[in-house]
């Protein structure tokens, strides 16, 4: 029988792809669904940043860039981290990727080998612990509670590092669960990681703008922790740029050379045309993205008064990114009829096919208590699927 290889019988499928898929082939039927389970901004690439595509198509920016992608990009995305963020990068430590995605998997492609160990507080994005698998390591999961505000403590940190531990993965405002370490938070955790040798850090920062606590914080900024430290950041999200496939690393520069060469063998560089875009967002102003980050505030203070009218979901408040991720295992053991809710797969699965809304179940996030919604989409599109979510859950008895 043919068969794929060990590697890919090693991965799961993305979970947030397969409800999306499933919420969109119930639309194609004419069922009207309500999806809040891919984490993608609903404004449109701002029309200053579209131009500038457009003119980079008229310049004949139409060949192939340089793996890295091109030194103009790489130059703003220095002068943005030294405005914005006080670290000083040069351009030989800044590679572009075809996404963020790709920068988290060339990072850990490049950095474990077979049987490292790759720490992942849970609840985490649910590519994380593949990308460590495909690498051949060891996903090590530290449970941060929603008690703790799905926060990895120093505690919980020093007491997962092993002499294998070679990469601990930290999301700052977090997907799933909109967490944001402030700076003594990381201050704490970054003391820890200096205690060891040949230990690094990947700080997941895409949702960098996405923040309703004030400045952004990165790990990195510590005496010592940039030469520990690989901050991956990209335009998807704050710009409304998903499509547009542009990520970036900004890390030692012995770590980009290796992905430079990584990436070199199995995409090559970006597509020109986006990184014109992205050039001229990190360079030009910045009202679009205030602007947006207004309307997700005023989004995540809706979501929450909402679901906590909805009896039996927990919810704490999100300080980033655009989702919420409510505790809901007060309905496991309930039934529908002959349907009964085990976990938060079947719960999810009970929403979409009840309540006609597209969430993820928290399985999927390493987190079973818990399941994701994301509010990056309108104020009427957040209130009809909380009313749809409120009657489906009390149908469970």
């Amino acid at each position: 029988m043919p068969q794929l290889s060990n590697r890919l019988q090693r991965l799961a499928p993305s979970a947030t792809l397969a409800m999306s898929q499933k919420s969109s082939e119930m639309k194609a039927q004419g069922i009207d669904v309500i999806n809040m389970s891919v984490g993608e901004p609903d404004f449109n690439t701002p029309d200053h940043i579209k131009e500038a595509a457009k003119q980079a198509i008229d310049q004949n920016y139409s060949r192939y860039s340089p793996v890295p992608g091109y030194p103009e990009l790489r130059r703003a995305i220095a002068d943005k981290l030294r405005r914005e963020n006080g670290l000083d990068y040069d351009v030989s430590e800044i590679l572009v990727s075809n996404g963020a995605k790709q920068s988290v998997c060339n990072t850990v492609m490049a950095l474990v080998n077979p049987g490292d160990e790759v720490i992942i507080p849970a609840p985490y994005w649910v590519s994380y612990p593949q990308m460590a698998l495909l690498a051949g390591g060891e996903p090590v999961i530290v449970e941060a509670t929603f008690e703790q505000d799905f926060k990895m403590t120093p505690e919980q940190l020093e007491a997962a590092i092993t002499p294998k531990t070679r990469l601990i993965i930290l999301c700052s405002p977090s997907n799933p669960t909109g967490s944001v370490y402030n700076k003594e938070e990381l201050r704490a955790l970054a003391d820890v990681i200096l205690r060891h040798d040949d230990l690094y850090v990947l700080a997941d920062e895409i949702y960098e703008h996405i923040n309703y606590v004030g400045r952004h914080e990165s790990i990195a900024q510590f005496p010592g922790m940039k030469e520990r430290s690989i901050i991956v950041n990209g335009v998807s999200k704050a710009y409304a740029m998903t499509g547009w496939r542009i990520g970036y690393i900004a890390a030692p520069e012995w770590i980009v050379k290796g992905c430079n060469k990584l990436q070199g063998q199995y995409t090559s560089g970006p597509c020109s045309v986006s990184q014109k875009a992205a050039e001229f967002a990190y360079t030009q102003s910045q009202e679009c993205v205030e602007q947006m980050r207004q309307a997700f505030e005023r989004r995540r203070d809706l979501i929450v008064s909402l679901a906590r009218e909805i009896p039996g979901l927990e919810v704490n408040v999100p300080q980033g990114a655009f989702y919420l991720f409510p505790k809901c295992a007060s309905f496991y053991g309930k039934r529908c009829g002959d349907r009964l809710i085990q976990n938060s797969t079947d719960l999810a699965m009970y929403l979409l096919e009840v309540g006609h809304v597209a969430t993820v179940g928290g399985d999927a996030f390493g987190d079973p208590q818990c399941f994701r919604m994301s509010y990056a989409t309108s104020d009427d599109n957040i209130r009809e699927a909380m009313r749809r979510i409120g009657e489906a859950l009390a149908k469970l008895k």
